[in-house]
């Protein structure tokens, strides 16, 4: 089996995420410390392998007081909760080429709860960088339910819904460096 190893690369990559406020505007918000590995299988895709691991603590909104909130035991509990991964558990599709869709499955791990997630993914391309290292690009979305997470906070609203919509979508833009002897 031919497989390559890629380390992601935080300095070129993005962990966003976006849900409802007051179920009208959008928060858009992203996590700025986290590490990832990918392990390519070249002879069958299908096996390649990806983890992912997110400082929880790292969240930023734009506003402090509500990167607080969030850090707090309403919502993501970082003094108990530092870190949410992601291991994928199956890639779905080819990716041999620039342009290339597949699924990548896998177990999303939030407040110590592990749940399969399927995320929509692309093969951006890949190419070498001026200093001669090989550098492939990837991005991904989906859309997940806060509350199979147990992550329940809200408040009623005086108009009816509530404060804090319930469907988060996540975008993730990857950057990896290939690792030499892999």
């Amino acid at each position: 089996m031919a497989t390559t190893t890629w380390q992601i690369d935080p300095a070129h990559s993005t962990i966003e995420f976006s849900v409802k406020h007051m179920m009208f505007t959008t928060v858009r918000g992203r996590f700025t410390r986290f590490t990832g590995t990918i392990n390519a299988d070249e002879q069958n895709p299908g096996n390649s392998r990806v983890t992912v691991e997110i400082e929880s603590a790292s969240i930023d909104t734009g506003v402090a007081d509500r990167d607080t909130h969030l850090r707090s035991a309403d919502f993501f509990d970082v003094q108990k909760q530092p870190t949410i991964s992601f291991r994928s558990t199956r890639v779905a599709g080819a990716h041999a080429k620039a342009g290339d869709r597949f699924d990548l499955i896998g177990d999303l791990t939030i407040m110590g709860k592990a749940v399969s997630i399927t995320l929509k993914a692309v093969f951006e391309g890949v190419g070498k960088d001026p200093w001669g290292k090989q550098r492939a690009g990837f991005s991904a979305t989906g859309e997940i339910d806060r509350r199979q997470w147990g992550l329940e906070y809200n408040a009623a609203l005086e108009t009816g819904g509530v404060l804090v919509g319930h469907e988060i979508k996540i975008t993730a833009d990857i950057q990896a460096v290939k690792q030499d002897g892999a």
